[in-house]
């Protein structure tokens, strides 16, 4: 419960210091937060072993630190410097660290879901049980790779995830306006996935399922497919102000806050106390103030050492 509650908060702060640092004018291009998305990267990974792998989103950060990413490689890659993950040749929205399963965040809409099978297909050839989960978006699932990449991930038992993070949005489109059959997991059930739809708000939820999805991968029943719903806090980016989103919708959903609910199950549950709990955050806005100085301090990505690793020379 501790490992939890440290996840989702430690992607709150690095979400929400990310944007100050986009404000400083230090991350250029976009920055998409997973503010109030916390605890679907945090469950779901948290129900993942050593030697499985992931597909991220341009929404991505969430995923990279819940697979646990070092932050300061992350903050580096944000503010283009050559210790970042990518040498800061990828930003934000294109995090990845193959050396340790991580696939990859993609600017694509639906790319990493290709992907996704792709390595779990690897995987079966190889006859490895490695469990490989791709991240979507509810915006996503109208793109053509969503079906066709599950069906085949069915037709070929892979041991494949296909998390669907279903926020409501596809940037200001509301999912209603999109799709008549809003509940997106019944997309499995069509093509006999076994198929969830779980509180993408409750960590321990997102936990429980994907716990039990691995099981039915690992012994040989995959895929399955699992639809989180939860809200984002804020507009599409950071430049998005998101008025479009109804004011009592958005003040439902933040009474659900997931990191809340993750601090709240720490303290009534585990019978962790406040100060403890104090600490634990103390730490971790000290460990996101070290990466910040790291990042400053590292050299900038320079137009020559790119077209070096572009073309060679």
């Amino acid at each position: 419960m501790e490992k939890i509650f440290r996840t989702a908060y430690k992607i709150r702060v690095f979400e929400t210091e990310g944007i100050k640092l986009y404000r400083q004018g230090l991350i250029r291009g976009y920055f998409h937060p997973y503010l109030g998305q916390e605890g679907i990267a945090t469950g779901a990974c948290a129900a993942l072993s050593e030697g499985d792998y992931i597909a991220s989103t341009h929404r991505g950060h969430g995923h990279c630190i819940a697979w646990g990413a070092d932050v300061k490689k992350m903050v580096a890659e944000l503010l283009q410097k050559e210790t970042g993950y990518c040498k800061g040749y990828g930003g934000s929205m294109h995090i990845a660290d193959i050396s340790v399963g991580n696939l990859g965040a993609n600017g694509i809409v639906g790319a990493g879901t290709p992907l996704g099978v792709g390595a779990a297909l690897a995987n079966q050839v190889n006859g490895s049980d490695a469990v490989t989960v791709t991240f979507s978006t509810d915006g996503a699932s109208n793109n053509g790779t969503f079906l066709e990449s599950l069906n085949l991930a069915a037709i070929w038992n892979l041991n494949f995830i296909l998390l669907v993070e279903n926020n409501g949005y596809a940037v200001s489109t509301r999912i209603e306006e999109s799709t008549r059959d809003t509940d997106l997991y019944k997309r499995g059930l069509a093509i006999g996935v076994e198929s969830h739809q779980v509180d993408g708000n409750d960590p321990f939820a997102v936990y429980e399922v994907m716990k039990q999805a691995v099981e039915t991968c690992r012994a040989g029943k995959g895929p399955v497919l699992i639809e989180a719903k939860t809200y984002r806090h804020m507009g599409h980016h950071v430049n998005d102000p998101g008025k479009y989103m109804p004011e009592d919708e958005l003040a439902y959903y933040k009474q659900r806050d997931p990191v809340d609910r993750a601090r709240a199950a720490l303290k009534e549950m585990a019978d962790v106390s406040d100060e403890d709990i104090a600490a634990i955050e103390a730490e971790i806005a000290a460990e996101f103030a070290d990466a910040v100085e790291f990042s400053k301090n590292s050299p900038e990505v320079t137009p020559e050492s790119f077209r070096e690793f572009a073309v060679g020379y």
